[in-house]
């Protein structure tokens, strides 16, 4: 599962591509290591590099990496970075510019045809699992949208842990917290499988034991731990997708601009209790209970209260902060523009039916 740079030379050189689009981010291409790398990789080939911009992937400028591409012709598309440029890189290889892309978009109604060229991405973030999932989200006029297709799929992935070590704690902190908080959510969302559920568990069983030496201490064994981890998580979301915590944390992401994977932790202990305490409601086709004692045991826990509780601390010694006050963050004062903001498929997953009143009482006590 993880790769070498020699790998990916062996696949450039292999498949003679002439012309290759390189999408990363400004930052994370070099501080990853990986601008040193691909100087000297892509030397004898045309290449045409687009920096990503914002901060989130946002509509225009997904239009500009589309337009870019289809001006460039090129016969691969190289994604380096976290996950919103895995998921520029996936949508602007399946998705043209048209007068109605933001109502489609908006409307999750996008005629999918075919990929434009290859696609390949290298992680420079151990959380997201952008690499093989098929889904990807953009932001149309500050909300979160996804797109999903099989076509969203990455031809080829490669996992290099080194590129991974340096990046900031802020970022490793909250990526590597997403990746955990899949894995959990897929175990209980409602359409999970047996197969999810291998996935998930697998990433659990290393992702809690590397994720905090990681921030602490980094080196190549755990990030090739959270590397794997991330990937498991990623596999196991794309069978099952996630659930609230994910649905709510979009709108705090955009709003207040709280970084994903500590976003999506905000709430999380107040939702999986939520779900715990409505055993009796459950709308899956699974014993929910049975799925909390799975997870139990992969944290070495007992009940609800003593999970959330490990949760908690883990999100602590990562410096993750879900003060809300600390975060300027009042919910009476925003909680129309953050029920609006709630991704509704990800909330349809959740395995027992929640509405904007119970999410509201969630957030705000």
């Amino acid at each position: 599962m993880i790769n070498t740079i020699k790998d990916i030379k062996k696949f450039i050189s292999d498949r003679g591509f002439k012309k290759i689009f390189v999408l990363c981010g400004k930052k994370s291409f070099v501080t990853s290591g990986a601008e040193t790398y691909f100087k000297e990789l892509l030397n004898n080939k045309e290449t045409r590099l687009f920096y990503k911009d914002s901060e989130l992937p946002v509509l225009e400028e997904l239009i500009k990496i589309i337009n870019d591409i289809r001006s460039f012709k090129p016969d691969l598309i190289l994604a380096v970075g976290g996950g919103a440029i895995i998921d520029y890189a996936k949508i602007a290889n399946v998705v043209d510019v048209r007068d109605d892309l933001a109502n489609l978009i908006v409307n999750y109604s996008y005629p999918f045809k075919k990929k434009y060229t290859k696609l390949a991405v290298i992680p420079t973030t151990a959380g997201s699992g952008a690499e093989v999932t098929s889904n990807a989200v953009i932001y149309v006029d500050g909300i979160k949208h996804s797109f999903e297709s099989e076509l969203l799929l990455p031809d080829n992935f490669f996992l290099i842990p080194e590129f991974l070590i340096s990046a900031p704690n802020k970022i490793k902190a909250s990526a590597g917290f997403d990746a955990i908080a899949q894995a959990l959510e897929s175990l209980v969302s409602k359409k999970s499988n047996e197969q999810s559920v291998e996935y998930a568990s697998k990433s659990l069983r290393v992702s809690i034991n590397s994720y905090i030496s990681f921030l602490n201490n980094p080196n190549l064994k755990n990030a090739t731990e959270m590397s794997i981890a991330s990937n498991l998580a990623g596999k196991a979301i794309s069978i099952s997708k996630t659930t609230a915590p994910h649905a709510v944390s979009y709108p705090f992401t955009s709003l207040f601009n709280i970084s994903h994977g500590q976003a999506v932790g905000l709430f999380f202990e107040k939702f999986f209790k939520f779900n715990f305490d409505n055993l009796n409601r459950s709308e899956t086709s699974f014993d929910l209970k049975k799925r909390f004692d799975l997870i139990f045991n992969l944290f070495n826990v007992s009940n609800i209260n003593d999970f959330n509780s490990k949760v908690t601390s883990i999100k602590k010694q990562a410096k993750l902060e879900d003060n809300l006050k600390l975060l300027n963050i009042d919910i009476e004062q925003s909680s129309e523009r953050i029920i609006e903001g709630i991704n509704l498929l990800r909330l349809g997953n959740n395995p027992v039916k929640i509405d904007g009143k119970d999410i509201y009482n969630i957030i705000s006590n």
